[in-house]
């Protein structure tokens, strides 16, 4: 069985790229820090909808997940809160090797992937294939998921006897997921490495991989679009009293 690495999903083999000559995709505006809600995520327990689908908006375009909470109800939970409160925002693809997997999850901000390291959800149950499409939480081991995921560019079938459990799947805009910057290859703690490294990422968030690796595409919005989102109910206006009768 291949070993784990925290928060990897194992080595994947990595193609021999050049980066093109291009300019940096346009990033999603930096905050200034982060909401409340962000650091603490002992108050993201909201149960997901059976069925739900979310869209991410990207330097490159946009695509949709699709996630059946009987699939893999942990994790589908986790990540339908951290969509909710905003968690991919300016999030970046970090690890993309291109025919493999893409993988993202860190936030921005240091103090937040602090937090949510000491809240790793429980294992589900594999049931869904690591095929191309998928949308698999990363994991270091047993119950150690976080906010860490990758999509699998291609049948990544033997990390199914890993454990890794598939959420959902990409059901709209795989191209754009598939032109998402892959120049820097393989994150630097993989052998051969050159891209960046998940550690540095972890502690010094957007600015080392805006200062280093500026080509990297990023996430600027992940929304759930299904269910629709409840409006709240507008107030009933109340009727007028009845003018007292003049004795």
């Amino acid at each position: 069985m291949r070993a784990l690495l925290p928060l990897l999903i194992g080595a994947a083999t990595l193609l021999a790229q050049t980066p093109p000559a291009t300019k940096a995709p346009a990033k999603a505006p930096a905050a200034a820090a982060p909401s409340s809600r962000l650091l603490n995520p002992a108050l993201a327990k909201a149960k997901a909808p059976d069925l739900y689908r979310v869209k991410f908006t990207t330097t490159k375009g946009d695509f949709v997940v699709e996630v059946s909470r009987d699939s893999a109800p942990l994790g589908a939970d986790r990540f339908y809160n951290l969509v909710r409160i905003g968690f991919f925002t300016n999030v970046s693809f970090y690890r993309v090797i291109a025919g493999a997997l893409i993988q993202f999850g860190l936030s921005p901000f240091p103090a937040v992937s602090k937090a949510w390291s000491t809240a790793p959800i429980h294992d589900d149950p594999v049931k869904l294939h690591n095929l191309a499409g998928s949308v698999t939480f990363a994991m270091g081991g047993p119950n150690t998921r976080t906010t860490q995921l990758f999509i699998n560019l291609a049948d990544n079938t033997p990390y199914d006897a890993d454990g890794f459990a598939p959420i959902g799947k990409v059901t709209e805009g795989m191209d754009v997921v598939k032109g998402l910057y892959s120049g820097y290859g393989e994150m630097a703690e993989q052998p051969g490495g050159r891209g960046p490294s998940q550690q540095k990422t972890t502690n010094e968030g957007k600015a080392y991989l805006d200062k280093n690796f500026p080509l990297l595409d990023s996430i600027k919005s992940a929304t759930v679009i299904f269910p629709e989102p409840v409006a709240p109910a507008a107030s009933a206006k109340k009727a007028p009293a009845p003018a007292a009768t003049k004795k």
